[in-house]
């Protein structure tokens, strides 16, 4: 029984590890459409599978410097005064 107790402890610290590496990763990710690099509005590329699985995070490119790579979606903030006036 003390060996079970063991594993799982292990086991549940190699867990937070890995969870505390994905939370500083994914922060360290650039947010929004503009460039890392040059601050111009990059290009999305869409991915089927990606979008699905990530759907917070988005591959771009930039046209103006070439940088491609992955950022965050930006989540874009809803109007209630459109939602609430939309006709029927």
């Amino acid at each position: 029984m003390d060996d079970v107790v063991i594993v799982v402890v292990l086991f549940a610290t190699v867990l937070l590890r890995l969870a505390m590496i994905l939370g500083v990763a994914y922060f360290l990710v650039p947010r929004g459409p503009l460039c890392p690099h040059c601050q111009v509005e990059m290009l999305p590329l869409r991915h089927a599978v990606l979008d699905r699985l990530l759907p917070g995070l988005q591959r771009r490119w930039c046209l103006e410097c070439g940088w491609n790579g992955v950022v965050r979606r930006r989540r874009m903030p809803r109007d209630r005064h459109s939602e609430s006036h939309a006709p029927r």
